[in-house]
């Protein structure tokens, strides 16, 4: 049952959800699956995988998520934006995807999942404007590519939230001299063998 591998993946991540909270992670990931067979807009097709790769693979980070609004770049099919503005109804998330019918889709699943904390945007991120306390990505870019083209919309204090698979030393000594790395942290994620990093950074006071 999907359900009990939900709910067993969020007891080993020490992430306590309401039941509402669970069977809307599990709506959008029927949506993903769904608006998949027509928009290519994940490799993975099996149901129980896209809990573990998907759903879980997002809100690992869910624990060093802080408060300020979030801005999430190159959503694709809405990961993590999407799960961690369904764990955290207080959270405003915005989407961000150059892809037109991706922004289609995070558009359409907003308003189906009843998300009010959502934005869309199907722009290039670097023409966007605003300012946002996180911003974060998964296999966006490079680290220092993803840095470049948002630093314009990190607000002062704020931090970047990049979510890689192994370990990315290379792409952390080509950052620039003013970006620290605050953390890196290895994550673990219950039913995905690859490993995973998430990599605080933010801009040198």
């Amino acid at each position: 049952m999907s359900s009990n591998l939900l709910s067993a993946g969020l007891a080993s991540l020490e992430i306590n959800l309401p039941a509402t909270a669970q069977q809307k992670l599990l709506d959008f990931r029927n949506l993903l699956l769904k608006w998949n067979k027509v928009y290519n807009l994940t490799a993975l097709r099996d149901p129980e995988q896209a809990i573990s790769h998907h759903l879980l693979d997002s809100l690992v980070i869910l624990p060093h998520v802080g408060n300020g609004n979030l801005l999430d770049v190159g959503s694709g099919g809405g990961l993590p934006g999407l799960p961690l503005a369904i764990a955290r109804p207080e959270l405003f998330v915005t989407m961000v995807d150059t892809v037109q019918k991706k922004a289609t889709f995070l558009q359409q699943a907003a308003i189906e999942l009843s998300l009010k904390n959502v934005a869309v945007h199907h722009a290039r991120v670097e023409e966007m404007s605003g300012q946002f306390a996180q911003i974060t990505s998964r296999a966006f870019a490079e680290l220092a590519l993803f840095v470049s083209l948002t630093r314009h919309l990190l607000a002062p204090g704020g931090r970047w939230l990049a979510m890689k698979g192994v370990r990315p030393d290379a792409e952390i000594n080509a950052l620039p001299a003013d970006i620290v790395v605050e953390a890196v942290i290895p994550l673990s994620v219950p039913g995905v063998l690859a490993e995973r990093h998430l990599i605080i950074l933010k801009v040198r006071s």
